[in-house]
């Protein structure tokens, strides 16, 4: 057993992570820190997922980080290329010496005494744990489960004579050759997957239960472009940011107050791109637009290979699987050799590490989220949570942003330590996030809450958040700092 203190440990080696010891270096470079990450190479999601075709369902404009120019003409990016600008960023901003790879963390404890955080690993190969000290924890582990997807039991799933995949656990040498394939789903997983798995396919069918918007965005930025060529690269980067962040906080308010003239508009779009395929009942939702994730097909990829025939989507329950496919609750029956569970994934809050303060745990389900980065009751510990409703890592970087004021305000007044409290009579909690969606459903009991006001409140709003985070002071009533 070993013990390193830093000023920061970093949980997390992903897109959150990396931006978060970028901010570091640029802004606090006399904080000492470690990155702490479970797996043998950095990058999160854009390293473990695997499936044909990933790429970010978020411009890179606002998907990228604010100090480092996107320089790709593709707007939508693929894995590949997320995890080269992840590279150049850590070695620009000197940071791949600072990451300890194969450190899963087990559990943080709290010293109210020393104002520290002890930090346990277990080394992923050799089981050997570790303890780590630091001043502050910047939890940046994503939000789900990155051992397992979420798949519902099917009913006679053994039954089936093919292949069953999630795309979480993409096979490296998967045969899809005059295969029939079906996906089950209707996310962002499978509205990527389907176009890119139609050129070797026999056929391809995306099988849901319920559709879902999608909407059409080219990937090649027309305006970004010319920006590009007339301006300096580093201003062009900023001038395409603030242009993307306008146009999608518009988008998300249009479709929040008027949702049925944007229903009618995004179906309308729909209906050009498909041609002859129908698009009732498959692409007309029963719920408004932006309740749950709005899904992009970058230059309507996923829509052409529907209008050229290669693939169909078929609206229906599933009644159980068979030797050949799958039996609908209508009585039809869909052939596969192929089946693609693109059902989702499974949340797991902070990484499903056990929090404890005086060793006595913490219960995260209790406390509210305070202006989107702290939790109440919770000292020197930093959440990492992006938006739902545009690119994770606007919010990201202003975190970063705010957290970087606050150590240079505890620095100068040589304060150790800072707490969020809630001391409202009146605050009521509701649901952190505002999404329907099934994975959020499936584990709103495990989540910390929002309250029905700022600092509360998770506004997911981009230029709220910039004004509470960047402009705002930082000393309100609600923090208490500690000697």
């Amino acid at each position: 057993m070993n013990n390193t203190h830093k000023d920061i440990i970093i949980i997390g080696a992903g897109l959150s992570g990396i931006g978060a010891a970028c901010h570091l270096s640029r802004k606090n470079p006399e904080k000492s820190y470690i990155i702490l990450e479970s797996r043998k190479e950095l990058g999160g999601t854009w390293s473990l997922f695997k499936y044909p075709g990933i790429r970010s369902d978020s411009d890179m404009y606002t998907f990228g980080y604010s100090f480092k120019t996107w320089d790709n003409p593709k707007s939508f990016a693929d894995a590949p290329s997320i995890l080269k600008y992840l590279n150049e960023a850590t070695v620009e901003y000197g940071v791949t010496n600072h990451i300890k790879y194969q450190q899963r963390v087990v559990s943080y404890n709290f010293n109210s005494k020393e104002k520290l955080w002890t930090v346990t690993t277990t080394n992923t190969e050799t089981k050997e744990e570790a303890n780590y000290t630091c001043n502050f924890i910047f939890s940046c582990s994503g939000y789900y489960n990155y051992e397992k997807g979420y798949t519902p039991e099917f009913k006679g799933q053994l039954d089936f004579e093919g292949d069953i995949i999630h795309p979480q656990k993409w096979p490296k040498n998967i045969d899809l050759n005059n295969k029939k394939i079906v996906v089950i789903g209707s996310g962002a997983t499978a509205i990527t997957l389907v176009p890119n798995i139609t050129s070797t396919a026999e056929h391809i069918t995306m099988l849901q239960r319920s559709p879902t918007y999608v909407g059409v965005l080219p990937n090649k930025d027309k305006v970004g472009l010319f920006l590009k060529r007339i301006f300096p690269k580093k201003l062009a980067h900023s001038l395409i940011r603030i242009k993307n962040i306008l146009f999608s906080i518009f988008f998300f308010k249009m479709c929040r107050f008027y949702p049925e003239r944007m229903k009618k508009f995004i179906i309308k779009g729909a209906k050009k791109e498909l041609g002859d395929f129908p698009v009732e009942p498959h692409f007309t939702p029963n719920y408004k637009p932006w309740e749950q994730r709005f899904c992009i097909a970058p230059d309507g990829d996923f829509f052409k290979v529907i209008k050229e025939g290669k693939a169909s989507v078929v609206t229906d329950h599933i009644e159980r699987f068979t030797k050949h496919g799958i039996l609908l609750k209508s009585g039809n029956t869909i052939e596969a050799d192929v089946i693609i569970t693109a059902t989702g994934l499974n949340l797991l809050p902070f990484g499903g590490v056990s929090i404890n303060i005086d060793s006595k745990p913490f219960e995260i389900s209790k406390s509210f989220v305070y202006k989107g980065v702290m939790l109440s009751d919770l000292p020197n510990l930093f959440i990492f949570v992006g938006y739902t409703n545009a690119s994770w890592t606007l919010k990201s970087d202003l975190t970063s942003e705010y957290i970087s004021r606050v150590l240079t305000y505890l620095e100068k007044h040589r304060y150790r330590a800072l707490q969020a409290n809630v001391n409202e009579d009146n605050l009521k909690p509701t649901p952190l996030l505002n999404l329907n969606s099934g994975y959020i459903n499936r584990s709103a009991n495990s989540l910390p809450s929002q309250g029905n006001k700022a600092p509360w409140r998770v506004y997911q709003n981009y230029i709220l958040d910039y004004k509470m985070l960047r402009i705002d002071k930082v000393v309100d009533k609600h923090l208490t700092f500690f000697n």
